[in-house]
């Protein structure tokens, strides 16, 4: 039996549920996810955090254009998704050019000085800080209560999201594209490709160029809290050149070595090495000595060369949407590129920007 609508969606994270959401009051929509639940790899694996200045400038202008959603989440929650956190950034000797490179640009940080940043996470060694800054406009994202809220969407405007979905193959025939899978055989004229770190094995099944997309492995530890201290308040705290940061999480600390090293497509775990290296910089960097790690996971970042994401119909095969190549940035862009999806597909005009729509074309990567 072959299920037709107007537009497939393979794969179940945010990009994928935002995405259908966003369509699915105007179009029929399915969403294909490989694994047996939603949100099973990246989304499920994120710091949840939003920052208005993290990214290059196109990110930085697709932050700003997501964060009046996610103050007032129409159709997904009847409250804000944000909550207070803050962002502190600190440098060492050999970090203030990136710290200064950071600023550049920037919206609403400010400088402060390594005093005022041990005040506000007092296991830092003020003596290592040379330079500090931090943005109060900073916030935790509520990830599950989005992402369910988009999910609640779709399926509320009669949408489908089916699991244990993996398309093995994908062909254009007679004007629609057939996806072939364990549950079924899907068709549309219209197929979005979210599949994350599978969005050029996904191209090549279809057929189609891929954009160049690298995989990057990011972890996660989460410690005890500090002996003596509530953390509730902690800010997120970051090294100048990202070396590792760390944040509040559920009572505990949660740490990352912000490893970006290329891997394959596969669910990962996290590398001893990479965690054991990651934990020496947070010991160097604070007065607490790791006796305990409770937990350790990773997550893959998807990225093409320019480090921006690839939204926008493929130049060479009718009606193949790309939605990749989020970064790090996923959750906090969803907003907005999801809209974007929704009015590129069903032909309307966007909001945003000319300049930063031609940043997100996949024609940028083929010329």
């Amino acid at each position: 039996m072959t299920t037709g609508t107007d537009i497939l969606i393979i794969g179940g994270g945010i990009a994928g549920i935002s995405a259908a959401a966003r369509l699915s009051g105007e179009a029929s929509v399915t969403v294909l996810e490989a694994e047996p639940t939603i949100s099973y790899h990246s989304t499920g694996r994120t710091a949840a955090i939003y920052l208005k200045n993290y990214g290059n400038q196109t990110l930085r202008a697709l932050n700003r254009a997501s964060e009046p959603f996610f103050l007032e989440p129409e159709g997904v929650s009847d409250h804000s998704i944000l909550s207070p956190r803050g962002e502190l950034h600190f440098a060492h000797e050999d970090e203030v050019e990136s710290l200064d490179a950071y600023l550049e640009g920037s919206d609403g940080m400010e400088r402060i000085t390594p005093r005022e940043a041990v005040e506000m996470v007092p296991i830092l060694r003020e003596d290592l800080i040379v330079a500090a800054a931090y943005e109060s406009a900073a916030q935790d994202i509520d990830v599950d209560r989005l992402l369910q809220g988009f999910a609640r969407m779709v399926r509320s405007n009669k949408g489908q999201i089916v699991t244990n979905a993996r398309v093995q193959t994908l062909t254009r025939e007679n004007g629609e594209w057939v996806a072939e899978t364990p549950a079924g055989t899907f068709k549309a004229p219209i197929v979005i490709n979210a599949a994350g770190a599978w969005a050029d094995a996904i191209a090549t099944l279809a057929g189609v160029k891929t954009v160049g997309l690298v995989p990057k492995r990011r972890s996660g530890i989460l410690l005890p809290a500090p002996e003596g201290y509530d953390i509730t308040h902690w800010p997120l705290f970051i090294t100048g050149a990202e070396r590792w940061y760390g944040k509040p999480e559920a009572g505990k600390l949660m740490i990352s070595p912000a490893d970006e090293d290329p891997v394959e497509p596969h669910d990962a775990w996290p590398d001893d090495m990479v965690v054991a290296e990651g934990l020496h910089r947070f010991e160097t960097a604070t007065t607490v000595e790791v006796t305990r790690v409770e937990h350790s996971w990773a997550g893959l970042r998807n990225f093409v060369k320019d480090r921006s994401p690839v939204v926008g119909f493929a130049p060479d095969a009718d009606g193949f949407f790309w939605l990749a190549g989020q970064g790090g940035y996923g959750i906090q862009t969803s907003p907005a590129l999801s809209q974007l999806t929704a009015d590129l597909c069903l032909g309307k005009s966007s909001p945003l920007p000319q300049n930063i729509i031609s940043a997100l074309n996949p024609e940028r990567l083929f010329s």
